[in-house]
């Protein structure tokens, strides 16, 4: 198996002491962490967005000028349990002194001059998946080759994989579909909004036949599209037809979708493989850039340790039915 790749995740940094601060950036550097900092009292309308995190790093010194650093920690575990709080302590670096319900806010404390006892807690809770490099390497050749097939004079730019362990939604419109191979089951996910993608097919700027009219039916159609396009490459390149993937009678999970909080829960605590895609108008250089955010969730399943991609000919993928011949 190929090494770990170098994925990246999001950090909420709550933390109001400037001589800390250089420190806890070269920890951030060191971990494949990006630090993002916000102001006191907007913390927890940045947590109720849809700002995707993999952690908060919190001093027990900072205050929202309304709470207290464990008021605030019950109240962003709370609002958003499912992200890991470490807990920056002045003396010291474990939760013995707090009460249960307070322990129970926070993954692990830590000082400043032991935050290097941090990065096991770091690894377990957020890169405690391994991704192969060919995997997200080829995800994103795919999915960058799926959209420019599909939106006229649009660059695709890809930002770097990352790891989040959130469940917020982004946007108002998301597709699921299953994936399944000898080495992994979970889902493929896309999501944006539906009013730059509308305005997009309204003006002619997609390959994709819209259907009758111009609402919410041809936003579905445009993004299933591009979904069963992806979907599709992913098959093709990573899905061992030769394996035994009979998936009768395996265990399956509900899935739980709160509109009004913009909330999905897979049934799994994993973290999510993440990636950013941003389609630059090449016609209109001040028209709002429309922004695809994709996951793969492995709820169900993950082996990495048997990932391999194909070398399936073309009379193979016309004997499965993957190609037709013209």
């Amino acid at each position: 198996m190929e090494d770990q790749a170098k994925l990246v995740s999001k950090v909420l940094i709550l933390d109001g002491d400037i001589a800390c601060h250089e420190k806890l950036k070269t920890f951030c550097d060191e971990n494949n962490l990006v630090g993002l900092k916000v102001q006191d009292d907007n913390v927890m309308a940045v947590l109720k967005s849809n700002v995707d995190l993999g952690a908060i790093l919190l001093s027990e010194n900072f205050s929202d000028k309304e709470h207290g650093a464990l008021a605030l920690a019950r109240a962003m575990h709370a609002v958003r349990p499912e992200l890991p709080i470490f807990l920056r302590r002045e003396s010291v670096d474990n939760l013995n002194d707090l009460g249960e319900d307070d322990q129970r806010s926070f993954s692990a404390a830590y000082t400043i001059d032991s935050i290097d006892t941090l990065r096991k807690s770091i690894e377990e809770s957020i890169f405690c998946l391994e991704y192969p490099n060919a995997l997200l390497r080829g995800i994103t050749e795919l999915t960058k080759s799926a959209l420019e097939s599909q939106f006229k004079d649009m660059t695709v730019e890809v930002a770097t994989p990352y790891i989040v362990r959130d469940r917020i939604i982004f946007g108002e419109l998301f597709t699921l579909i299953p994936i399944e191979s000898s080495w992994c089951r979970g889902y493929l996910m896309l999501q944006t909004e539906e009013e730059l993608l509308l305005k997009l097919i309204e003006t002619d700027r997609t390959h994709v036949n819209p259907g009758d009219g111009g609402d919410f039916r041809s936003v579905n159609n445009v993004l299933g599209e591009i979904t069963n396009l992806i979907w599709g490459g992913f098959k093709a390149r990573y899905v061992d037809y030769n394996a035994n993937n009979n998936t009768t009678n395996m265990a399956q999970v509900p899935l739980i979708i709160n509109h009004l909080h913009r909330y999905i829960s897979f049934g799994s605590e994993k973290p999510q493989l993440c990636f950013k895609y941003t389609l630059l108008d090449q016609i209109n250089k001040e028209a709002r850039s429309l922004v695809i955010y994709q996951r793969f969730i492995f709820n169900l399943s993950w082996s990495p340790e048997d990932f391999k991609e194909n070398q399936t000919s073309v009379e193979e993928l016309v004997e499965l039915g993957e190609l037709e011949l013209f």
